[in-house]
């Protein structure tokens, strides 16, 4: 073989590698949220007009005749003391997130709920609704058309519902009125929060700015903070700083863990999980009750006054569907394990009673959540 080709080898082992080791990792944009950098959650109560007869009953719920005659009053109708009938009216509760960094003027989605009995918000109208934050100040103003996702038709005798009619949305519904005051840029110190706290994940994102920066800029302050010190040649300019760092590549560490929802069967498996030699047998018993009725009828010779009877006749079968016993080394990786369990033939509740099992033997090394 020649240097040339024994060259172009290496290299191509060489990259294949560095393929193969990049698809497990992932950016520090994907792994942490940088503190401070955040929504924040907006809610308003507000009505919602122009409804076909599938808005609230006045009678029933006071709140929305309360806000109804409010409004009227602020518009100079006097209505107190009339009997309000109109089923075009519902009251609703608006939300909507306030993104981050956001300025005046700019737009922003908001969700309408209904808060009374109406049966559909199609065609709706919301007015305006201040929308406030935690701190009780107004940070935006909701109005627009409202538009579902379901829909709701009856009749006298039956009636058909799709979706959820009573909940819709409003694209760009809301104009932001207040701002945030954050200013990033001229932060000394940062922080990032992991989304899976781990210890190995922290200190390798801390590693992997320090690398990085080349000078020690980072360090892991617990298993979901690392706390970054703004190094000088980035000062007044930290969004340069987090443009560089959020793409470094990090193979994050997770703890073996299984996670059950026992409710639809689903069962998810971590890579690491590890079972110790365990043996595992499953079995169902099947019982069968069958009732076949039969008819006696007196003979020739009969007394009189003998009738006809119905007599009962029950047949009961007992099965019991024994599976093997299946043996699982010890050690084993979550695919051996997958196969061992499948071995026995079992459905996905069962397997939720097997792993339960395992691991209250002591002989599965992973976490089991159920949800």
């Amino acid at each position: 073989m020649t240097r040339t080709c024994f060259t172009a080898l290496v290299a191509a082992l060489l990259i294949s590698f560095a393929s193969v080791h990049a698809g497990a990792t992932s950016r520090i944009k994907d792994l942490a949220n940088i503190e401070g950098v955040r929504q924040n959650q907006l809610i308003g109560y507000g009505l919602v007009v122009g409804l076909n007869g599938t808005g609230d009953t006045l009678n029933n719920i006071p709140f929305t005749k309360q806000s109804l005659q409010a409004m009227l009053e602020r518009l100079g109708v006097n209505v107190r003391g009339q009997t309000l009938r109109t089923g075009n009216v519902a009251a609703v509760m608006v939300t909507a997130n306030l993104p981050a960094f956001s300025t005046q003027g700019t737009r922003i989605d908001i969700t309408v709920s209904s808060l009374g009995d109406a049966k559909s918000l199609q065609g709706g109208m919301l007015l305006v609704t201040p929308l406030l934050g935690a701190d009780g100040n107004v940070y935006a103003v909701g109005q627009g058309s409202v538009a579902i996702g379901g829909f709701q038709a009856e009749g006298e005798a039956a009636k058909i519902v799709r979706g959820v009619p009573t909940v819709g949305r409003i694209a760009n519904g809301a104009l932001i009125e207040r701002e945030i005051e954050f200013n990033l840029n001229r932060q000394s110190q940062l922080r990032m929060a992991l989304r899976n706290p781990d210890f190995t994940t922290a200190k390798r994102i801390a590693a992997a700015i320090n690398d990085y920066i080349g000078v020690p800029t980072a360090e892991s302050l617990d298993p979901g903070t690392v706390g970054i010190t703004v190094p000088q040649q980035y000062k007044g300019n930290v969004i340069a700083l987090l443009t560089e760092i959020e793409q470094l590549q990090v193979e994050p560490d997770l703890s073996a863990k299984i996670v059950i929802d026992e409710r639809s069967g689903i069962i998810v498996m971590g890579r690491d999980v590890r079972v110790s030699m365990v043996a595992v047998a499953q079995g169902n018993l099947t019982v069968t009750i069958s009732e076949n009725a039969q008819i006696s009828q007196p003979g020739a010779f009969a007394p009189q006054g003998a009738q006809t009877a119905r007599v009962a006749r029950t047949r009961i079968g007992v099965q019991e569907d024994g599976k093997k016993l299946a043996l699982v080394k010890d050690g084993v990786s979550l695919q051996q394990l997958v196969d061992g369990l499948n071995a026995l033939g079992i459905g996905p509740r069962d397997l939720i009673a097997i792993l339960q099992a395992i691991k209250a033997a002591g002989a599965i090394q992973a976490d089991i959540e159920v949800m």
